[in-house]
């Protein structure tokens, strides 16, 4: 496997283009390492399916792609406001959490500054040479070529994919489909007759709103189950927060390995569950709906689980079971929207190096502390995972404010020092002993 006689070796490859490759491409500004990144899609776009109107990010908006490891840097999105000429708009604003819309534009903005991103290029294949670098091969959709690059490190920023249960996707298509897709197939929903939402989260929650208020000029039956205990909210408090530091994925990685499973299933709702502005808006809308004890063609009920979707004649009947009472239900629906999360994946071109990765007994990667995979050779290239980590680093993997901790950590090992400072004792409690 030689062939690098001539080839240019880069410093690191990024495979994916989300917030958090994006970031790490935007803090590379400030070091000489040779860098590419390589999307499949045409654009950044951040959840397009969910970029409901009124919607704003869950975390402050310092969580850019750079303020939290260098406030002072030109991607930061306060520099963006001042270049949009928005800086005293957003002062009399006076909110720390940004529409969604803005900081899907706000990343954009970032990605059209950086020259070494490429969307419409699909990695096809990894494989390592006989020197040790990464051997990568892209298919460009735009020039409609094959590509071949070498790198001596990888960092795999492709996140998680949409999750439905395997009893479901049978039924998937233009009528049943996951919340990811909602924004592309709502105007051809609003006029069906009923619409049933599955799922106990943020996103079942933002379409059940959008959707009740739209209600009123449409005729449908709106309906939202959930298996969970009750429409609970996200763990938002102070300390609560401070879940989402480096002092907590430090002690969190040092847990026992069987211990971790156990944590996170009782941190559900630090990371899971619904705001408490959009509980209190789907309340209050539907406290005005039934002014004069008008009765709105409503329904909401937890502790029950969809278990199957049969089709027949553009029509779906669903099997529901509620889980205390232990008793079963069937309705009828035109649309049932499955808001059934997302889940981190193994994407196929990591198959020409599958061999020389490490994995646990549950078939998921051995991931070091700084995020390096580990692998069943000795080498000085290395293969870093963004937002795929949950397992081992704990319920910061997917927020959005430790991702720039993680690029600098990350960064520091692609210049061989430390470019960026990285925090310790940076909350006010201590997780152990």
């Amino acid at each position: 496997m030689g062939g690098l006689a001539g080839e240019q070796v880069l410093d690191v490859i990024g495979v994916g283009i989300g917030p958090f490759n994006l970031g790490l491409a935007a803090l590379l500004e400030k070091t000489e390492c040779r860098s590419l990144f390589l999307d499949r899609n045409k654009q950044f776009n951040w959840h397009p399916g969910m970029l409901l109107e009124g919607t704003t990010l869950q975390v402050p908006f310092m969580a850019d792609t750079v303020t939290m490891v260098d406030p002072t840097s030109r991607f930061s999105f306060l520099n963006y406001l001042h270049e949009h000429n928005r800086l005293y708009r957003f002062y009399f604003f006076e909110k720390f959490h940004i529409p969604r819309t803005e900081y899907n534009h706000y990343c954009q903005w970032v990605a059209g500054q950086l020259p070494q991103l490429q969307f419409g290029c699909e990695v096809e294949n990894i494989e390592q040479t006989e020197e040790g670098y990464y051997r990568v091969t892209v298919f460009s959709h735009r020039e409609e070529k094959r590509n071949t690059y070498y790198t001596k490190h990888i960092v795999m920023g492709i996140g998680t994919r949409p999750h439905v249960p395997e009893k479901f996707q049978s039924a998937l298509g233009d009528r049943v489909f996951h919340s990811a897709q909602y924004m592309g197939k709502r105007e051809s929903i609003l006029p069906t007759s009923s619409i049933t939402v599955i799922g106990s989260g943020q996103s079942a929650a933002e379409i059940f709103h959008d959707l009740l208020g739209k209600q009123p000029d449409h005729a449908y039956t709106l309906r939202w189950f959930t298996r969970s205990k009750g429409f609970y909210p996200m763990e938002y408090s102070k300390l609560g927060l401070e879940h989402f530091s480096p002092d907590y994925t430090q002690y969190f990685y040092r847990l026992p390995k069987e211990k971790k499973n156990d944590v996170l299933r009782n941190q559900a709702l630090l990371y899971k569950g619904i705001s408490f502005q959009t509980i209190a808006d789907i309340y209050d809308l539907l406290y005005e709906r039934t002014v004069g004890n008008s009765v709105p063609n409503v329904h909401l009920q937890a502790l029950t689980e969809l278990v199957s979707i049969e089709g027949w004649n553009n029509q779906y009947t669903l099997s529901l079971y509620q889980r205390e009472q232990e008793k079963n239900k069937q309705l009828e629906s035109d649309v049932v929207i499955l808001a059934t999360g997302y889940q981190p994946y193994i994407p196929d071109c990591l198959k020409g190096i599958q061999h020389l990765l490490e994995w646990d007994e549950a078939g998921q990667l051995v991931i070091q502390e700084d995020y390096k995979v580990q692998l069943n050779k000795e080498g000085h290239n290395h293969l870093f995972i963004q937002n795929g980590e949950l397992h081992t680093h704990g319920v910061g993997a997917p927020d959005l404010g430790l991702g720039a901790l993680r690029n600098a950590t990350i960064i520091n090992q692609l210049a061989g020092k430390e470019i960026y400072q990285t925090y310790k004792n940076s909350v006010f409690q201590q997780f152990g002993l």
